[in-house]
């Protein structure tokens, strides 16, 4: 009966010994697993912080050269015709930019034609390559006796690709000087270039920005 006992004895010291060994290990093991889980919720931060900037709008400069004619003008092409070019930034949908033109392309008396302008547009609707902007601006008509210069006007503008837009715009140009005032609207188009670095982020928000609604 003792042999019996301590045999049951020693085999139950055995299985407690055995289960003991086991102990490190899983331990060991837990912690590796936690350690391991640490740095992979780390690196989904990361990508989620990556995906938040791409999702940013582009920021870039442009040159924009632009030919008006006046509808309700008289006299010929040279008379009606109104150049000008503009070069400013854009953050994402809001441009702001600097002009500089004629008012026609003769001059009458005293009065010159040379202007500049500071001209601020908003994009108010896109879809696509095609967008809807507005813009408002204000400037200066050098040594003319009207030469408070306003502008209001809408444009549709076609992304043919990251670098180059056109444009056909209609609005009004409004002239104040002391004595006297007057108004006049145009139709015109606009080619436009924006300073995009080849493979730079910029270029690949507008990109995306031209192309997710097609």
């Amino acid at each position: 009966m003792k042999i019996i006992f301590t045999i049951m004895l020693l085999c139950s010291g055995v299985c407690l010994f055995a289960q003991g060994t086991n102990v490190g290990p899983n331990i060991t093991k837990a912690f590796i697993s936690h350690g391991s889980d640490k740095p992979k919720a780390g690196k989904d931060t990361v990508i989620e912080s990556d995906t938040s900037k791409e999702n940013k709008e582009p920021r870039y400069f442009y040159l924009s050269v632009n030919a008006d004619v006046f509808v309700n003008a008289r006299g010929g092409v040279a008379k009606r015709l109104s150049p000008a070019v503009e070069f400013g930034r854009t953050y994402g949908i809001f441009d702001i930019g600097l002009a500089t033109g004629r008012t026609n392309s003769l001059s009458s008396g005293s009065d010159t034609t040379r202007y500049i302008e500071f001209r601020p547009t908003i994009n108010i609707f896109s879809k696509g390559r095609f967008a809807e902007a507005l813009c408002l601006g204000g400037g200066y008509l050098f040594k003319a006796k009207q030469g408070l210069m306003t502008e209001i006007c809408n444009s549709i503008n076609f992304n043919i690709s990251e670098t180059v837009a056109v444009a056909v715009t209609q609005g009004y140009y409004f002239f104040d000087g002391t004595n006297s005032s007057r108004s006049t609207q145009y139709m015109g188009f606009a080619f436009t270039y924006n300073f995009l670095h080849p493979h730079s982020v910029n270029k690949q928000r507008k990109k995306a920005a031209i192309v997710s609604d097609n």
